[in-house]
């Protein structure tokens, strides 16, 4: 199979906008190889997905070479602890990563979860203790998983994500030696983490942990996914450091609607393109 160029590999974060079945007739439609797809609720539910429904979604995307990948929610806390909650989080990751075999799909993003300040150590070791052995039935089934960087959230919020920081990340990828678990960065998120920023958070990391980039711009002061070119990062930049390190992985617009994220990334190749970035 011949190289994707740089536009060809920046895909599509479909989420729950429309139907994984539609989502890949338009991707095919569109030119995007990549797009990744939630299965919480309608239209995509994953008790929806019985043999046939699998079956035709494995034959949508072997017919037009579209590479799938899902999304879980970042809103199920993978740091819960509580009775009869804790075991329900175990099995809707579990049921993601069946649903990615049944599917044939090539990585799932997962999250650390969050804290409430106060518990955050006992959070901590809940959400490493659970991706590990989540990470051990990912890698049975032959899954990826890959961990997203959440977004910092001001300093008197009670709920904080996890990780958030560099070295939060890294600290999950320390205490979670398994190759099924590796890292999805989402620029957008670094961008904003006061005193890091993207530059600084990616020489802060082991970038050969990532196989996703999550592109959305941003304002540089508070969780949005922004239009590219309506906040405040430099994306030419952004690539030429990535590409630089000899990434060659894909990419993942998640903003607006499927369409906005079609014109995106026009704007983002433009940018690379005046950056010197190589784009085919």
């Amino acid at each position: 199979m011949e190289p994707l160029n740089l536009k060809q590999r920046i895909g599509i974060d479909i989420g729950r906008r429309v139907s994984v079945e539609s989502g890949l007739e338009w991707a095919a439609e569109n030119e995007v190889h990549f797009i990744d797809v939630q299965t919480d609720i309608d239209p995509n539910r994953l008790e929806s997905f019985d043999a046939q429904r699998c079956a035709n979604v494995r034959t949508l995307k072997d017919k037009h070479n579209i590479r799938l990948g899902l999304h879980t929610l970042s809103g199920v806390n993978v740091a819960e602890f509580s009775p009869f909650c804790r075991e329900a989080v175990d099995q809707y990751l579990k049921a993601y990563i069946d649903l990615a075999v049944n599917l044939d799909a090539g990585w799932i993003v997962v999250h650390g979860g969050y804290h409430f300040t106060n518990c955050r150590a006992l959070r901590l070791r809940t959400s490493i203790e659970r991706l590990s052995r989540i990470a051990d039935y990912a890698q049975s089934k032959g899954i990826l998983l890959l961990l997203e960087n959440l977004n910092w959230e001001p300093v008197l919020a009670e709920v904080n994500y996890m990780p958030v920081t560099p070295a939060e990340c890294m600290h999950f990828f320390n205490e979670i030696q398994n190759p099924a678990l590796r890292w999805s960065f989402t620029a957008n998120h670094a961008h904003f983490l006061p005193g890091v920023g993207i530059e600084k958070f990616i020489d802060a990391m082991d970038f050969s942990l990532c196989h996703e980039v999550r592109l959305a711009d941003n304002n540089g002061s508070y969780e949005i996914h922004q239009q590219p070119g309506d906040g405040s990062i430099d994306f030419g930049a952004m690539f030429k450091k990535i590409e630089g390190l000899g990434y060659n992985g894909h990419y993942t617009n998640g903003f607006g609607s499927i369409d906005d994220m079609l014109v995106g990334r026009d704007y983002l190749i433009a940018r690379a393109k005046e950056a010197g970035v190589p784009i085919n």
